[in-house]
């Protein structure tokens, strides 16, 4: 069939592919039929004006939710979310309702977009969950050279594993398209093939998913089952302004409090109690985290004066070393139906790209925002001008089938790095973020060999059925570059109606896959131990800490460090509870036997473990093998020059020490 039979549809089903390639990778809000009953969540508006608590914990997202109900097992902790709960949401939780959250640009959606000053429209969580309720919903463990890397324990990382996977992951039911990807992937050499597993390994395999086989979501909120609810406070609509600090009398600042606020604009405050053990947590997100820190006046001093913000200290590295990984996609039209997949299969082809596929027909219809939502929102996910479907001369009907699907790259790591400003005193509004996508060559060299795979693979035997034949890879290209979906300067000049190379290709389609990090990165910002270089009481513990992506997709290591690290602070606080507890001990033991004259203790805390004050008091003895022999033993000076003296002492007492006259 001739290409020119197609070009009216094409330009329809690519209209709806873009639409659909936000909504699938970074797919709306599902609310689960079966939400759980947390007697300790509730609304911030009704939550005391001061209150006190062991760990305070700002965010809950991927991180935050597991971190919060494994503290819980043996301490208080207040989480507190910004947005609200993925609950009862007329959203249904289908894997075909698309569209309505990332298409909500209202204050009370669950996602909040913004614009990187590199072009690139994305997203970021505002409801609890976090990006685990939004993203396409792929389940997959980081490699084991990458937790090495991390410095984490690995038997406990995959304890954690297990942990997050007994609640949230599934195996996901593999149709044809997603089959002749694989078998794609194969075919073009991306082996051996791995089939369906968690693991992060060179190959092709088969992946995990969010979605349970009834096509609901689960996200890291559903972990929050794991709390003792008799010791947790979840507080939803709750949007932390600052972390206080006590800076008066120490050596550094102690961070021992936070001022939020409630949907009404109400203030309250929650402190640490006390216990040098205790500590402010921030899991506040990749742009969240690295805000609050220069909020509350940790970061560049520069930038923190320019906002008339008081320094508590100049750290200048919050807000530096922001990553995100770029995407570039290609849509497939196909002449026969395709099933509705979210990403499901993966080429982790070891040339420093990961190869995924989604598809299915009627992308952009599906889901409600209870707003008035239309086409229209689902198409301007990639722009926020309102001109521009007209200025395209789009006519589009919701009930125009959308039969194809795209075949993506994502680019490992990056090693283009950019940085993150304050734009206002306000936490509610984005920070200024430049990513600098493809700034390093080497992410650009990588880019263009992922879209060499695809083109393998959409040219092979067992893809051919999902493709019109007709239909070269060059003007696939041409037909995915002309279509805007970021807000990068178009193609210009006399080239701009050919073919774009992979080079171009790259450079003009770059869009988002939602997996940015960076900003408080470890070494930089936080230690080994997530804990706040310079400050006591403060972690930082999300993927603003992560200086390079985990794998394919983030979110079940994210979940797992939430865990890991939950657990990883009780053992250390068990172990210096038991190094106090054995002291305590020895010192009462040593005390209760008498070892010299001197009179017991009798007051009334004389059965209290002795402070060390106490102890040297009244166990002091004398000292077996140890003797001083020099002038500091003198009370009077030796006639006119005491080194004859001093030097008769020292033979006397090597003679009465030697063998022979023993």
């Amino acid at each position: 069939m001739e290409i020119s039979l197609f070009m009216s549809k094409i330009d329809i089903w690519l209209w709806r592919f873009f639409a659909a390639l936000s909504l699938f990778l970074h797919s709306p809000i599902c609310y689960s039929d079966k939400a759980p009953n947390y007697s300790f969540m509730r609304d911030a508006t009704g939550s005391p004006t001061t209150s006190y608590y062991d760990y305070i914990i700002i965010g809950g997202g991927t991180a935050g939710c597991p971190l919060a109900a494994t503290l819980s097992q043996n301490f208080s902790v207040l989480l507190l979310e910004r947005g609200g709960a993925p609950y009862n949401n007329p959203n249904i939780t289908r894997l075909s309702a698309f569209g309505a959250a990332l298409s909500d640009l209202s204050e009370a959606s669950p996602s909040q977009r913004f614009i990187s000053e590199d072009g690139v429209i994305n997203a970021r969580a505002r409801v609890l969950g976090g990006g685990s309720a939004l993203n396409a919903g792929f389940y997959t463990r980081a490699g084991t050279k990458y937790v090495r890397n991390m410095g984490w324990d690995g038997g406990l990382a995959n304890e954690s594993y297990r942990w997050v996977e007994a609640k949230v992951a599934f195996q996901p039911p593999m149709g044809r398209w997603q089959t002749a990807v694989r078998d794609g992937l194969l075919e073009v050499g991306i082996v051996p093939n791995n089939g369906f597993t968690y693991d992060h390994i060179n190959g092709t395999k088969f992946g995990g998913t969010i979605f349970d086989h009834n096509g609901d979501r689960h996200t890291a909120a559903d972990l929050l089952e794991y709390a003792d609810p008799k010791s947790i406070t979840v507080l939803l609509h709750a949007t932390v302004h600052r972390i206080l600090f006590r800076t008066r009398g120490t050596t550094k600042p102690i961070a021992n409090g936070v001022v939020y606020r409630d949907r009404t604009g109400q203030a309250h405050r929650a402190y640490l109690k006390e216990g040098s053990s205790n500590e402010i947590i921030v899991s506040a997100g990749t742009l969240g985290s690295p805000q609050l820190l220069m909020l509350s006046g940790v970061g560049p001093s520069a930038q923190l004066q320019a906002q008339n913000i008081t320094v508590v200290m100049d750290q200048p590295h919050v807000g530096q070393g922001m990553y995100d990984n770029p995407m570039n996609a290609v849509f497939i039209p196909s002449p026969v139906p395709v099933e509705v997949s979210l990403i499901e299969v993966v080429g982790i082809t070891g040339e420093g790209t990961y190869v995924e596929a989604a598809g299915g027909e009627n992308f952009g219809g599906g889901g409600s925002s209870g707003s008035g939502s239309s086409a229209r929102d689902y198409y301007a996910m990639f722009s926020p001008k309102a001109t521009l479907l007209e200025s395209n001369s789009m006519k589009l009907s919701s009930a125009q089938p959308f039969q194809g699907g795209f075949i993506l790259e994502k680019v490992m790591g990056p090693l283009s790095t950019g940085h993150l400003e304050l734009q206002t005193r306000n936490p509610n509004d984005n920070p200024v973020v430049t990513f600098n996508y493809f700034q390093h060559p080497d992410d650009l060299k990588r880019c263009v060999r992922g879209i060499q795979t695809i083109e393998r693979v959409v040219q092979s035997k067992a893809f051919a059925r999902f493709k019109y034949a007709d239909m070269s890879f060059e003007y696939l290209l041409n037909l995915t570059a002309s279509t805007p979906v970021n807000l990068r300067p178009p193609r210009s000049g006399p080239e701009a109606s050919l073919p774009p190379s992979a080079e171009e290709f790259c450079q003009h389609t770059v869009t988002t896959i939602w997996h940015y990090h960076g900003g408080c990165v470890v070494g930089r910002v936080v230690d080994g131990d997530y804990k706040v270089i310079g400050i006591d009481r403060l972690r930082v513990i999300d993927m603003s800490t992560v200086g390079y992506c985990p794998g394919t997709n983030p979110q079940a290591t994210v979940m797992m460090l939430g865990r890991y690290m939950g657990v990883k602070i009780m053992r250390d606080r068990l172990t210096n509870n038991m190094q106090i507890c054995l002291l305590n001990i020895c010192l009462t033991l040593r005390l209760s036997t008498p070892v010299n004259l001197r009179p017991p203790r009798s007051h009334p805390g004389a059965s209290l473990p002795p402070p060390a004050e106490e102890f040297c008091q009244h166990t002091v003895i004398g000292i077996d093998r140890l003797r001083v022999i020099d002038m500091s033993t003198v009370g009077y000076c030796p006639g006119t020059n005491p080194q004859a003296t001093v030097q008769g002492c020292e033979d006397h007492e090597r003679e009465r020490d030697s063998p022979i006259s023993r």
